[in-house]
């Protein structure tokens, strides 16, 4: 979903690096590095930040309640931001790609947690989005966790996915 942006934007070049961080082991640090970037961005800021932020964000938790807290904070930044903003970060991103993995985390987060109601209407969510996914790794990556999800629901399977990002519980 990456590469290179249209203009240097410090904030997201500062998620980055926390989130690199938090994949190489040190989820404790990227979380203080993040919410240290959250308190600074603030809950009005700039959408693209905040929903880039939270979505990483809710990856380093273990819990799937601190986990779904973020992740509805990145959807609902998700729905106050413009195409426009996207394609000034990076032409090559579309908002509408944002949307399928947004609620794939959701789906899985309220699965987790056993309210499966919500997990459902957030996995069906991420199924009518998914034709927004681009056809390369990425996009294959998401429509199979989609499928993965979907399935962990109807067996009311409330364990944490193999293939999740973040820290394996």
């Amino acid at each position: 979903m990456t590469t290179a942006p249209a203009s240097p934007d410090p904030t997201m070049e500062a998620i980055g690096h926390a989130v690199a961080e938090g994949r190489a082991g040190g989820r404790a640090s990227a979380r203080r590095k993040l919410l240290g970037l959250w308190s600074a961005i603030g809950v009005t800021g700039d959408p693209l930040h905040r929903c880039s932020l939270a979505h990483h964000l809710a990856d380093l938790y273990e819990d799937a309640a601190q986990a779904l807290a973020w992740d509805i904070r990145a959807l609902d930044a998700a729905d106050a931001m413009t195409e426009q903003r996207v394609q000034e970060h990076h032409a090559g991103l579309h908002i509408a790609g944002f949307y399928p993995s947004l609620h794939l985390n959701l789906a899985d987060n309220y699965r987790r947690l056993g309210s499966f109601d919500a997990a459902t209407e957030h996995i069906d969510a991420a199924k009518a989005l998914a034709p927004s996914l681009p056809p390369n790794p990425y996009g294959d990556l998401l429509r199979g966790a989609i499928q993965g999800v979907a399935q962990a629901i109807v067996r009311q399977d409330r364990s944490r996915r193999a293939s999740a990002p973040g820290p394996a519980a």
